[in-house]
């Protein structure tokens, strides 16, 4: 690995170690985003070639994403596209994703994310159909998500539409929302983040849907909500 990064840098022409240091971030991004790409396949949090992932570099603004339709377990550190907040592209040749407009906004509004995933999952899209959103019904749904996920209006893929119903079915502090008759977005200040976000999604989706066929679910109060989503950000865990 170490030879492999010496021979890059040697043939990059870069000649100072700040010059180093940003190739070694670039790199990282990535990689980080192919590996994620396959991730959410093997997490089944998509099928095929649907659904998107982005990262940010919050220190230089840059935002790495997945290109357009390409099967995620052959795409290499080449295919990624990057760009600034604007959507200028700045490194890559393929087609970004089609919600490259979504996550900016996305980004551009809530600098407390650096990391989005748009998932096709099973359980959280039946809410989707129906247009449904899914209250916090489970502690790690109101941890994790922070309350109730909400369900963006339908638009078109692709759409300014669609991303405009989406930062606003996520609010300012909202960890997920769902895309009516699409799929979801999960967010997190890292990729690790996102992939819980999409996990305890998916876990409260599936319980939420088998306490409807069997009863009237208890929905957590605002007050515990609140509660517990502060607790797990400022209390739950390892050094704090």
């Amino acid at each position: 690995m170490e030879t492999d990064f010496n021979q890059e840098y040697s043939e990059s022409g870069l000649t100072n170690s700040s010059d180093m240091l940003n190739l070694i971030r670039n790199m990282n991004y990535k990689a980080e985003l192919v590996r994620a790409g396959k991730e959410m396949l093997n997490r089944h949090l998509t099928v095929e070639t649907w659904g998107n992932l982005s990262l940010r570099d919050p220190e230089k603004g840059y935002v790495y994403l997945t290109p357009s339709a390409m099967p995620y377990d052959t795409i290499t550190e080449e295919d990624v596209v990057v760009c600034d907040l604007d959507g200028n592209i700045l490194e890559g040749s393929r087609k970004p994703t089609v919600e490259k407009d979504l996550h900016l906004l996305v980004y551009r509004n809530r600098p407390d994310i650096n990391a989005i995933i748009h998932t096709h999952p099973e359980d959280s899209l039946v809410f989707g159909v129906l247009h449904q959103d899914i209250p916090a019904v489970i502690d790690e749904g109101a941890q994790s998500l922070g309350g109730t996920v909400h369900c963006a209006e339908y638009a078109l893929p692709g759409t300014e539409q669609l991303a405009i119903n989406t930062l606003k079915a996520l609010g300012k502090d909202g960890m997920a929302c769902l895309l009516a008759n699409h799929g979801a977005i999960c967010l997190g200040k890292d990729m690790k983040e996102a992939f819980k976000t999409g996990t305890v999604l998916e876990m409260e989706a599936r319980i939420y849907l088998k306490a409807l066929s069997v009863g009237k679910p208890v929905v957590l109060s605002d007050e515990n909500v609140a509660y517990m989503r502060d607790f797990m950000l400022h209390h739950y865990g390892q050094g704090k």
